[in-house]
């Protein structure tokens, strides 16, 4: 895959402002306007760990990092696509569109070179991403599932104080 990731690394920063554009295209047009106009991390949190996630997955990418890199890339992303309440398929979908990107940002240098073996190989790479994107959106949903549970129970605990009941009280 030696002639593919040189042509990756000297073409990054057009895939990845195209593939960070259309991740946030995925977003209702007013929230992507500002998204894409808003550069600063504390004025654009989600724009900026977006940005940030984007990056370190296409660097896990090109350069095969080591699994925690690429789920800790991963997770930069998916953290906020699960608060957002995403589908699995909506959270997870800005991954298939690196492939298109890199088809199109590379289209000249994929006609007169012989990659076919080299993009499917990265091809292979980007659906492995998604499985693994997969997890850590379950574990991501998990997580909030566990939060809201636990946010409910200190609300009844607080009323049942309140009101003098105890949990023997409600058993009977």
């Amino acid at each position: 895959m030696m002639k593919l990731t040189s042509l990756l690394t000297q073409k990054k920063s057009q895939i990845l402002n195209r593939w960070l554009k259309l991740l946030y295209d995925s977003y209702p047009p007013e929230t992507a306007i500002f998204l894409k106009k808003e550069k600063d991390k504390f004025d654009n949190p989600v724009g900026y760990g977006l940005s940030r996630g984007l990056d370190g997955l296409y660097n896990a990418l090109v350069q095969e990092m080591e699994t925690e890199q690429v789920l800790a890339a991963l997770d930069e992303i998916i953290r906020i696509r699960a608060l957002q309440d995403c589908t699995p398929s909506k959270a997870l979908a800005f991954i298939f569109l690196l492939k298109n990107v890199v088809r199109e940002e590379l289209a000249e240098d994929l006609e007169e070179e012989n990659l076919a073996a080299e993009l499917a190989d990265l091809d292979s790479r980007i659906d492995g991403l998604s499985l693994l994107g997969f997890d850590v959106y379950t574990r991501r949903r998990e997580k909030i599932c566990e939060i809201r549970i636990n946010e409910v129970k200190n609300r009844v605990s607080g009323l049942m104080r309140k009101s003098g009941l105890s949990m023997d009280d409600l058993a009977q």
